[in-house]
């Protein structure tokens, strides 16, 4: 296994993430970058951590490799309570790197939204149950906003970055996460209160 690991990270371009070839940055965020690549010959997106130059780098390692460890676990247990998350296809801990599926045919649910797109109503009740079964779990995402939410064509949302995801029973937690996604969808739709409320119903 240590062989293989070699093998594959040496003939990417990236120099380190395990299978990946002909590399597409799609996005970048404050803890690490997207990119749209294949894995065992199936379309995946490749989610690495870069390392933190302002951080000392023993404590940048530690603090990586948990939040590393940290977002598998939370994908999984997303799926444990009957949310749809990506499927983790793997995890290579050398390159803080996560392979996942790549929902080609789903929508950010802000671009859905702003789309005006038919059923966008019940779409939102629907992110609302999502968020009820991880909240019932005691599954705090920890950065809700309508960009961390996928809807597929069959209307059934996605929850995607679970990348500061944290697990507490604390009622107050969960109200944070709320008022996270509530902050974050007025901001970005100040004029879809309603679709707000309709996910407060679903919830």
């Amino acid at each position: 296994k240590q062989w293989y690991q070699r093998r594959v990270r040496a003939a990417s371009p990236l120099g380190q993430a395990v299978m990946l070839t002909q590399e597409k940055l799609i996005k970048q965020g404050a803890e690490g970058k997207i990119y749209e690549t294949t894995f065992m010959g199936r379309p995946c997106l490749a989610k690495v951590r870069f390392k933190k130059a302002y951080r000392h780098p023993i404590l940048d390692e530690k603090l990586t490799q948990r939040r590393l460890t940290q977002e598998c676990r939370a994908i999984q247990k997303g799926r444990a309570l009957g949310v749809r998350t990506p499927t983790v296809y793997f995890v290579d801990q050398n390159s803080s790197t996560i392979y996942l599926e790549y929902l080609r045919d789903s929508i950010v649910l802000k671009d859905f939204i702003d789309q005006q797109s038919p059923g966008v109503v019940t779409a939102c009740e629907a992110v609302g149950r999502e968020l009820g079964k991880l909240h019932s779990g005691d599954l705090i995402h920890g950065d809700l906003t309508t960009s961390n939410i996928l809807i597929m064509p069959d209307g059934i949302p996605v929850i995607i970055d679970f990348g500061l995801s944290t697990t507490s029973a604390l009622v107050e937690d969960k109200g944070v996460d709320l008022y996270v996604l509530e902050k974050a969808f007025l901001s970005t739709h100040p004029s879809c209160e309603e679709l707000l409320e309709a996910i407060w119903v679903g919830y």
